[in-house]
């Protein structure tokens, strides 16, 4: 396999150099639960990861979620053959509960430590690995269903497992040699606190981009606890590609979970908008729209790198450029003013 070079930087304090762009596997899960993003082709999956490593992306993300196995099925699928030097990490998640005879249900957040056992076994076999290189809690575990938003919110069950039993099961994983390194997706501080005083975090996974800002006080936390970032959604699911239109968002199928998700709806004449305004920064680095949306989330102090997402080559070779665009100060404060004109999204619009 012949790969490019892609800049990489230490995963927090894990002994793991990521490239600063990784290939986030949930929009190859195919259709058929509560969060697909549609009929996908799963050869074209497979040659989309395929085609990210030999762009140089050593890292994939993925959850045990996605797809209800089929998103780690594929992926293992894509790694199986590769020689071992050209293996990339792997990072998965737990946490995420589905019921096998109500597919199409959305699934429970639990993270009961036999349960999470379960889960790391059942990873570990539709990886095809010996170790998952980063093991992630999906959500705070509320026992309750996943409505999704993208910051972590929903109902909290009296019989929830508290943080600190199921971040020890997690810890215990990673000292019998099950997992790398253990990180918290879609936690807040006081979680992230919580956490850390039973054991360090590797590494978390904040939604992040120029539309969804509001994990920036989690991203500082990491910084300053020696912590890495994957910063997922950096793209927002599409919107800012470039190629995404108010026609495209009108006939996304019913299976497609952004179809009714506010972003497309009721903030979409917004973030469109905040789209277009990246045209003109684009042209002047000869770079894509969605390159330059990734870059910035790249610019942003604490972030170590940006999962991106693609169910085809093609749409990989419209984002592996990021890593290269260097964002002026002048450009991070036009996009900052655009933030502002537009509207679109929350949280802070500079750094």
């Amino acid at each position: 396999m012949t790969h490019d070079s892609l800049p990489t930087r230490r995963l927090g304090s894990t002994d793991m150099d990521i490239t600063r762009l990784g290939f986030g596997s949930w929009a190859v899960s195919g259709s058929g639960w509560a969060f697909g993003w549609g009929a996908s082709d799963d050869t074209e999956s497979v040659a989309a990861i395929r085609h990210a490593l030999s762009r140089g992306v050593n890292w994939i993300d993925t959850a045990a979620v996605y797809g209800l196995g089929h998103s780690e099925e594929l992926v293992g699928k894509a790694i199986a053959d590769l020689p071992e030097a050209d293996r990339p990490f792997v990072f998965t998640k737990a946490g995420l509960v589905w019921d096998p005879a109500d597919p199409h249900a959305s699934p429970r957040r639990i993270m009961k430590p036999a349960g999470v056992r379960r889960e790391v076994e059942d990873s570990l076999r539709r990886l095809g690995v010996e170790r998952i290189d980063l093991y992630q809690v999906h959500y705070p575990d509320t026992g309750e269903s996943l409505e999704y938003t993208g910051n972590g919110t929903g109902a909290v069950s009296p019989n929830a497992t508290p943080l600190a039993e199921y971040w020890q099961t997690m810890a215990d994983l990673k000292a019998e040699g099950k997992v790398r390194a253990i990180g918290l997706s879609n936690h807040a501080v006081a979680e992230l606190d919580a956490a850390e005083s039973i054991a360090h975090v590797d590494a978390i996974q904040p939604p992040f981009s120029a539309i969804n800002r509001t994990a920036a006080p989690d991203i500082a936390w990491a910084e300053a606890h020696g912590t890495g970032v994957i910063a997922y959604s950096p793209l927002q699911s599409g919107l800012l590609t470039g190629a995404f239109t108010a026609e495209r968002a009108a006939n996304l199928p019913a299976d497609d979970w952004r179809s009714a998700h506010a972003d497309f709806t009721t903030g979409l004449t917004a973030n469109l908008r905040l789209a277009d305004a990246l045209r003109p920064i684009a042209e002047r680095h000869d770079a894509t729209v969605a390159e330059t949306a990734v870059a910035w989330v790249l610019a942003w102090p604490g972030i170590t790198g940006a999962i991106v997402g693609a169910r085809t080559p093609a749409q990989v070779n419209g984002w592996t450029g990021a890593a290269d665009v260097h964002l002026t100060p002048a450009d991070l404060d036009e996009i900052a003013a655009a933030i502002t004109t537009t509207g679109a999204g929350a949280g802070p619009s500079r750094a």
